[in-house]
């Protein structure tokens, strides 16, 4: 689950940080200064930089003063405490018109709705749908076999996540192309209008997306409520919450939550995972040669990669974070990606570990904000490694292509591959 500031990661003004971070000096800069290609690209110098500074430190943020915290202790302490350090008041930042549920609540609110969507999304219950999603990664492979080129993020990992939420709520995958629309209008409005993420025309953008994305799920539940069928949707109308249905109001904003959470982030996961393997073969000749140790794979790419930089909280009090001053509406900036490498927390931090076995990172966030797709993330990174490399075990990236990440969650517009042995 990823908040507002993550999801639109856009072009932003400022190049480098404090001119010294990108290239591992003392961070000296604005929350601004983080936000662009230049760190998305590589962000272990500048996650180095910000710990090095003050594993939490106060700044200059988006709407005002702010704190960055980059130590592990520090992002655990703000996850541990949303009564301090609230989701909640962020809410209607992406164009929608309530809180989003369950993100932008907090507890007690949040608890009833987790309790609600938690068992859609045990390991348990994720299990069935496993298989629809190796179908769904062999046919897009499909797709280009045969071919010595593709682009892995438009063939590969933007459609597929898509694709596989779409079939979760009997969605036809016809509307993948309006779905992907929707979804870059509230997630990466400022790069599809080459804006800052300040800019008007980008709230403006989300807006008009955002009354599409109510549009579109408002006619599909009045097609379930007259023809249930078993799909999440249909699951979702006969739900009780503390012996009452679901409104529909209700219903529209835990959908909205679903269109905008899960998608970007499972992309950028893959994007960031195989631009990792194609850059280093002989890392993905021990996933090739070791399939069965998959699931430690994701897990060390998730801890190495941190798809999502980071998150914000606002805090709700006056208080003291691991010795640095906090005050009452203060932006939070939460480093998930620099707390995954605190070498405080994690010795070997600057390591890739396949065989690490006890991996304590914090990728999917935590407390009670904690994603709770988390599980049906980690089946389909599972299910797409493994099958991707049982089919083509050797790629790399085009010669002379410097990949560029968008800014807050890392995912790649563009990531031409070449495919085959080459010269890996």
């Amino acid at each position: 689950m990823v908040d507002d500031l993550a999801r639109d990661g856009g072009s932003v003004e400022g190049g480098t940080v404090g001119g010294t971070a990108a290239s591992g000096g003392a961070y000296g800069g604005s929350i601004v200064e983080l936000m662009t290609i230049d760190v998305a690209r590589d962000p272990k110098p500048t996650y180095q930089a910000l710990r090095d500074a003050g594993r939490a430190r106060r700044t200059v943020g988006m709407f005002g003063s702010a704190v960055i915290a980059s130590g592990r202790q520090a992002v655990d302490e703000i996850f541990r405490y949303p009564e301090v350090y609230s989701s909640a008041a962020h809410a209607g930042r992406l164009g929608n018109v309530r809180p989003l549920i369950p993100i932008e609540y907090d507890p007690p609110e949040q608890r009833k709705y987790r309790k609600l969507i938690n068992p859609i999304f045990t390991p348990q219950a994720i299990e069935r749908w496993e298989e629809p999603v190796r179908k769904l990664v062999h046919d897009l492979i499909d797709g280009f076999a045969g071919a010595e080129e593709i682009d892995f993020s438009r063939q590969f990992s933007i459609p597929l996540p898509s694709q596989i939420f779409l079939t979760l709520l009997g969605l036809p995958l016809d509307d993948l192309p309006t779905f992907l629309r929707l979804k870059d209008g509230i997630v990466r409005p400022s790069v599809l209008l080459d804006l800052p993420v300040n800019h008007p025309d980008v709230a403006a953008l989300k807006t008009r997306t955002a009354q599409e994305i109510y549009a579109y799920y408002d006619k599909v539940l009045d097609e379930r409520e007259r023809e249930p069928r078993d799909d999440l949707l249909s699951h979702l109308l006969s739900t009780e919450v503390d012996g009452e249905t679901l409104t529909r109001e209700e219903l529209l904003d835990i959908c909205f939550l679903f269109l905008t959470a899960g998608l970007d982030t499972v992309s950028a996961s893959l994007d960031t995972f195989m631009a990792y393997l194609a850059e280093n073969p002989e890392r993905r000749a021990e996933v090739v040669a070791d399939p069965g140790n998959i699931d430690n794979v994701v897990e060390e790419l998730l801890r190495w990669e941190s798809p999502v930089m980071l998150v914000s909280r606002v805090a709700m009090a006056d208080t003291d974070l691991v010795g640095c001053p906090v005050h009452r509406g203060d932006e939070i900036y939460v480093y998930i990606g620099s707390a995954n490498l605190d070498e405080e927390e994690l010795a070997d931090a600057g390591e890739v570990r396949f065989d690490r076995t006890a991996n304590r990172h914090i990728a999917f966030g935590g407390g009670v904000h904690r994603c709770l797709g988390s599980h049906l993330a980690r089946m389909e990174l599972r299910v797409a490694l493994r099958e991707w490399h049982a089919r083509i075990p050797h790629y790399r990236i085009r010669p002379g292509t410097r990949l560029d990440f968008t800014p807050g969650v890392r995912s790649i517009g563009s990531f031409p591959m070449l495919l085959g042995k080459g010269d890996d």
